[in-house]
C-alpha cells in the first residue's frame, strides 16, 4: 500500500472549477483524504493555490494568514451583484475619458490601512449563516467593515474601460471589493473582469503543477512537486 504523502502543493488553478474542486482532484490523484487548502479562490480566478496534505494540515492557518499578491481587471462602467463578472448588472454608467492621473489618485485612496466592507457573496458568517446563502435568497444584510491592508499595487495598463493591475496585499483582502470600490471612487462604478493569484506569502507560480497532471491522475510527477515539511520552513525562513 502507498504511503500517504505530507507535504504543500502549490496548483494553478484553472478557471470555472472551485478551489474545493480541486482539493476532490487532488484526493483522488494522490489517494489520500487528509488534504486541505489555503485560501479560497472564486471560480473565475486562476492562479495559486497551496493545497495542504497529510501533516502539513497542521499548518494550514499559519499559511493562510500571509500576504498575497494578485492581479486583476477592473471593468468600469458596470457593477455586478458579487462585483465580479460573474454576477448579475445592478447599475451600468458612462465611463468618462479618465486621466492617468485620475486613475492613479483612485487607486492611491486604497493604499496602506483601510476598512473594506465585504461583499454579500462571501463565506463570513452572520448569526452562523454564510453570506453567500443569505445573498442565494436575495437578502442583504449588514456587514462589518474588515480592516485589510495594501502593501503595494501597480497600475499595468489602461484602455478604458479596463484597468489592468497588480495588488499586494493582506488576508482577508477582497479583490472583487477592490475593484468594485476604485470604480466608484472614479465616479463611473466598476467590477473584476479577471483575477489571478501569483504568490502567497513566500510561496508562487515557479513550483506550481497543472490541472492536466492532477486531472490526468499523474501522481508520480505530482508528488515530484510536493514540497516536504523542512522545505517549507526553509522557504518561509521559520
Amino acid at each position: 500500500m502507498m504511503e500517504p504523502p505530507d507535504g504543500v502543493l502549490l496548483v494553478d488553478k484553472a478557471p470555472d472549477m472551485t478551489s474545493h474542486d480541486v482539493v476532490a482532484i487532488a484526493r483522488r490523484c494522490l489517494g489520500t483524504k487528509k488534504i486541505g487548502h489555503c485560501g479560497t479562490l472564486d471560480p473565475m480566478a486562476t492562479g495559486l493555490l497551496i493545497l495542504v496534505i497529510g501533516k502539513a494540515t497542521k499548518i494550514q492557518d499559519l499559511l493562510m494568514a500571509e500576504d498575497k499578491e494578485y492581479e486583476g481587471t477592473v471593468m468600469l462602467g458596470k457593477c455586478t451583484s458579487t462585483q465580479d463578472r460573474e454576477g448579475e448588472v445592478t447599475d451600468e454608467r458612462e465611463v468618462p475619458s479618465l486621466s492617468n492621473e485620475a486613475v492613479g489618485e483612485a487607486f492611491a485612496r486604497f493604499d496602506g490601512d483601510f476598512h473594506q466592507i465585504p461583499p454579500m457573496v462571501s463565506a463570513i458568517k452572520k448569526d452562523g449563516v454564510r453570506l453567500y446563502k443569505l445573498a442565494r435568497q436575495g437578502q442583504d444584510v449588514e456587514r462589518e467593515p474588515r480592516l485589510v491592508h495594501v502593501y503595494a499595487h501597480e497600475i499595468k495598463r489602461i484602455a478604458l474601460p479596463e484597468i489592468d493591475f497588480r495588488v499586494v496585499c493582506s488576508k482577508g483582502f477582497y479583490v472583487r471589493t477592490y475593484a468594485h470600490d476604485v470604480g466608484q471612487a472614479l465616479g463611473c462604478g466598476g467590477h473584476l473582469s479577471s483575477l489571478r493569484r501569483t504568490r502567497s506569502g513566500r510561496f508562487t507560480l515557479a513550483r506550481a503543477v497543472g490541472m492536466a497532471d492532477l486531472m490526468e491522475g499523474k501522481r508520480d510527477s505530482v508528488l515530484q512537486k510536493l514540497l516536504s515539511l523542512p522545505e517549507v520552513s526553509r522557504l518561509r525562513g521559520a
